[in-house]
């Protein structure tokens, strides 16, 4: 699951920094200042009330519901076994609990609905495991809070089993340990504060058949990974606000993603279609968004700022000259092959501000198919369904040597603004890098993308794009390797010939 991305053959050394280049290239016409985003969006900015001030559940019981007690243990998994699917439930204003068993839990039945009292809470009384699980299909939480649950490392306390079509809306999913909130197909996810969970806010992940179709609206997603799980288990690409895995269509707009320890937003391996838009991602300790092993998304109109100190400064602090991105795009690329609403990578009409280093567009040269350098170990891409093929000899020949490798490819990058002020972040080197790069190819021996092919392909040969953009401050650009850090005027020539319509300056822009 994890990013493997420092595996270098040959000793690199990060030159000193260069003068900021405030023209355009020598072979470039001069540019003009690109259009401007938006300053912030406004679907954020109303989920910024949803922990600190969420909406009020029903006063009163609707005609036909099913009352829960709370003075009653286990009152709410015993009515619901004993009523027919497609009751609705309404819980009193108060604590509600569970049998004190560890797997003790609610096990909904097909279109139940639970409806929470203001004041109503599920409390798992740091005993139960899981509050809601099971497989019925269609089950709709809203406004309960659920808390105290201790689910176990990559599992969840609602929807555990990542049951199909679920509604959780105006929920309060916090404090617990592993995933605040698993998905499954269908599901929607509006309006809820997913704060101070263990591990993720949510974690979606299906173990079986497809999770297509999800929705992520609206949510206050803050304060996730109290476990600090990258600190005890090094590497395992585990942490965040929200992780993703093999999702096919994402809706991810309107949510206040802040305050997380880690990245913000996590799609790692076979994710696709995805549509991020309208997101406010701001103090998180790492990323705000990195998109790793994955296929065709937008990314647009986000606010994004202040994410990535902690995490870059730890990286710099032990001499790491790697471009550590806010905006993370790991071996993910445009593909026409897998179907979408777009065949690129888009990241268009955005604002970076005062974050630890821009957008980086990385590609492991060592990370394939049937490699042991490929940490979402057992996987494979979408254009080879079996592992098997990728190996001597086909590999080494098209179409294998193409299709057995996540690729970095088709990104276009344009109309965003950068914004970035060293004194803000109190930093005075390596938090001001874009990039588009690779390692040099090694390993294993086998491997058919030894050496620089893979940089070259990244820098010049996969069509990844900036152009039209805004730079405000000191930025530096990082091509093919660490090694080569360039400025604003370099980045522009040949044969790079990169941010055609773009500018950079103390003041451009506004």
């Amino acid at each position: 699951m994890g990013i493997k991305w420092r595996t270098w053959a040959l000793p690199v050394t990060v030159p000193a920094l260069l003068a900021t280049g405030c023209v355009g290239a020598p072979d470039a016409p001069a540019a003009k200042p690109a259009a401007t985003p938006p300053a912030a969006p406004s679907a954020a900015e109303a989920a910024r009330a949803v922990c600190a001030d969420p909406a009020a559940g029903p006063a009163k019981a609707s005609a036909g519901a099913v009352t829960v007690d709370p003075a009653v243990v286990g009152d709410l998994a015993e009515k619901t076994r004993s009523s027919p699917p497609g009751t609705t439930f309404w819980l009193r204003p108060g604590r509600h609990t569970l049998t004190p068993q560890r797997h003790a839990q609610v096990l909904p039945k097909k279109g139940n609905r639970y409806l929470g009292a203001p004041g109503a809470v599920l409390d798992g009384r740091r005993t139960n495991q899981y509050a809601f699980g099971g497989d019925a299909r269609d089950v709709t939480i809203r406004h309960l809070t659920v808390q105290g649950f201790v689910a176990p490392h990559d599992e969840g306390v609602v929807n555990h089993d990542s049951a199909d079509g679920w509604v959780v809306e105006h929920a309060t999913i916090q404090y617990n340990s592993g995933a605040g909130l698993m998905a499954g197909a269908r599901q929607r996810v509006r309006a809820n504060c997913l704060r101070g969970n263990g591990q993720y806010g949510m974690n979606a992940y299906k173990g079986s058949g497809p999770l297509r179709g999800l929705l992520v609206e609206g949510n206050e997603i803050v304060g996730n990974n109290t476990g600090d799980w990258e600190r005890r288990r090094p590497g395992c690409g585990c942490t965040g606000g929200v992780k993703f895995w093999a999702v096919d269509g994402a809706d991810v707009r309107g949510n206040w993603v802040h305050d997380n320890r880690g990245t913000g937003l996590w799609a790692d391996t076979n994710n696709n279609d995805f549509l991020i838009e309208d997101n406010l991602i701001e103090g998180n300790d790492g990323a705000a968004l990195i998109y790793e092993t994955s296929y065709n998304a937008v990314v647009r109109e986000n606010t994004i700022r202040r994410n990535n100190w902690v995490e870059g400064r730890k990286y710099a602090a032990r001499g790491d000259g790697f471009p550590l991105g806010t905006v993370y795009v790991s071996e993910s690329g445009g593909e026409p092959r897998v179907r979408a609403r777009t065949d690129r990578i888009e990241i268009h009409r955005n604002v970076l501000e005062d974050n630890w280093s821009g957008i980086t567009l990385w590609e492991n040269a060592d990370r394939f198919c049937n490699s042991a350098a490929n940490t979402s170990s057992g996987t494979c891409t979408l254009l080879v369904a079996d592992i098997a093929r990728c190996a001597r000899p086909g590999i080494a020949t098209a179409p294998l040597h193409s299709d057995c490798r996540w690729k970095t490819q088709r990104v276009r990058i344009h109309h965003n603004r950068f914004v970035l002020d060293k004194s803000v972040l109190k930093c005075t080197e390596k938090c001001d890098r874009m990039a588009v790069l690779a390692n040099y190819g090694t390993y294993p021996p086998w491997s058919p993308y030894k050496g620089e092919q893979i940089s070259e392909a990244i820098t010049l040969g996969q069509h990844n794009r900036w152009h039209d953009n805004v730079y405000v401050g000191p930025w530096r650009f990082v091509v093919h390797d660490p090694s080569r850090v360039l400025d604003f005027a370099q980045w522009r020539g040949a044969p790079y010939r990169q941010d055609a319509g773009s500018s950079l300056g103390p003041r451009d822009g506004g």
